[in-house]
């Protein structure tokens, strides 16, 4: 997650290749902080691997929808700078760091009760 946020740098610098980078370094970052579907695997019910799938594609989709609207907005009231939009993803990833260490706590198995 600290590697996603590199992109923020490209702000700053004024090099192709330094950009070009920056991206890569920051996308890897973001790959291996891609632990959701570990997470999933590790932590959903026995009896209900589905329906945590399904709400957690559906969140992933909600982002997926919202992300290039609100992108969209912050480069158009800045007059087609993307500047505002690289600071916005490295907050995302920011929160999804923080989330991870004080929000998540321990990754077990969730146990669910026998109905009667």
């Amino acid at each position: 997650m600290l590697l996603s946020m590199v992109i923020v740098a490209c702000n700053y610098v004024h090099t192709s290749w330094v950009v070009i980078a920056l991206m890569a370094v920051a996308f890897f970052g973001k790959g291996v902080g891609s632990l959701g579907w570990a997470v999933i695997a590790d932590t959903s019910p026995k009896e209900a691997p589905g329906l945590c799938a399904g709400l957690f594609n559906a969140f992933g989709n909600l982002a997926g929808i919202t992300t290039p609207i609100v992108i969209g907005y912050l480069v158009e009231s800045s007059q087609g700078s993307f500047n505002s939009a690289l600071v916005f993803m490295a907050i995302n990833a920011a929160a999804a760091l923080v989330a991870y260490l004080f929000l998540v706590g321990e990754i077990k198995r969730v146990e669910l009760k026998p109905q009667a």
